[in-house]
């Protein structure tokens, strides 16, 4: 059943199905994975997420925090039989799930547009799913805030494997906060030797991460805002190109993938235009701070851009992000 009479200008809601709730990730098929399979060469798998307690500094004083660990009612090193040896530790953690390396799911970002061609807006996201009624919100109700749809188990359901396509920002503008709109993309992509086909997965390599891991607890949020590049995302030709790629995913070892700011220019219609672009309009999962140092080098030095990448979130029902560990293969 379709949710929606008015759809998004430049959105694909529906072309996957009325009921859609994986958008561009249906583009990851069978013949995709197999062509993903055959760029594994050499056999060597690169871990790409971070240490889930990072980043540290003044990030970990923001609205999401390093996870917190502790024991269950097991406790640790427990002699929980005496009349045998075994020893049991046992634990759990609180763990703010878009903390560290990540996906954002499309229950994680919507907008505020007239579904019903009634002229009034409410809250919406991917392929017409509704706040309140989809997506529950109101930490002040009964029912805790959660998705009934668009959740991470469904990206999950996915596998989330594929091809993933390197670009080598850090490369070309070091660790200098360079705005990376269409021509700048596209210039790189073509001095690179990089192409993308629909279905693959583009990751954006500016090294952030090792800033991150750097400056440990001397992190600030100036230098996460001053270092490294960023994707224009106010360059409606990057968009359009986005769009027009069919790229099934985007990852970047930086926080947002995009510029951000709290204070949008006048007149702009979204404060973060990337993640409306490809979280509520495309169906297009983001993934931020991976950690891509050591691939983006081994890479580099071989002049390849393109891997096998398995990246599976959690499977939580229910949550619109998730901590993950992405593994890629060359």
């Amino acid at each position: 059943m379709q949710r929606w009479k008015n759809r998004p200008e430049g959105s694909n809601w529906g072309e996957f199905g009325a009921d859609d709730e994986i958008g561009r990730l249906n583009l990851i098929t069978a013949q995709r994975r197999r062509a993903a399979a055959a760029e594994v060469r050499e056999g060597i798998a690169f871990p790409l997420s971070l240490p889930l307690d990072f980043p540290k500094g003044e990030y970990a004083h923001g609205p999401r925090k390093p996870p917190e660990l502790a024991s269950t009612a097991l406790g640790h090193n427990n002699h929980f039989l005496p009349a045998v040896p075994d020893v049991v530790s046992d634990d759990l953690a609180t763990i703010h799930l878009q903390y560290s390396t990540q996906w954002d799911s499309f229950a994680h970002a919507g907008s505020m547009f007239d579904l019903d061609g009634t002229g009034e807006p409410v809250v919406a996201y991917y392929n017409g799913h509704r706040g309140g009624e989809h997506v529950i919100g109101d930490p002040s109700g009964s029912v805790r805030p959660h998705a009934d749809a668009l959740g991470i188990e469904t990206i999950a359901a996915t596998g989330m494997q594929g091809r993933g396509v390197l670009l080598d920002l850090e490369r070309v503008y070091g660790r200098e906060r360079v705005a990376v709109g269409y021509e700048q993309l596209t210039e790189i992509m073509e001095a690179q030797h990089v192409t993308v086909e629909p279905g693959d997965i583009l990751c954006l390599y500016t090294g952030l991460a090792e800033v991150v891991l750097e400056l440990g607890a001397e992190l600030t949020q100036e230098r996460l805002d001053t270092s490294c590049a960023v994707l224009d995302s106010r360059d409606e030709r990057l968009l359009r190109w986005i769009t027009d790629s069919g790229i099934s995913a985007i990852a970047a070892d930086n926080h947002a993938v995009e510029a951000f700011s709290m204070a949008p220019p006048p007149g702009a219609e979204h404060a973060l235009p990337l993640h409306a672009h490809c979280l509520f309009k495309l169906g297009i999962p983001l993934g931020e701070l991976w950690y891509l140092t050591e691939l983006g080098a081994w890479l580099r030095e071989r002049e390849r851009s393109r891997f096998l990448l398995t990246a599976p979130p959690l499977n939580l029902p229910g949550a619109v992000g998730s901590p993950v560990t992405p593994v890629a293969t060359v």
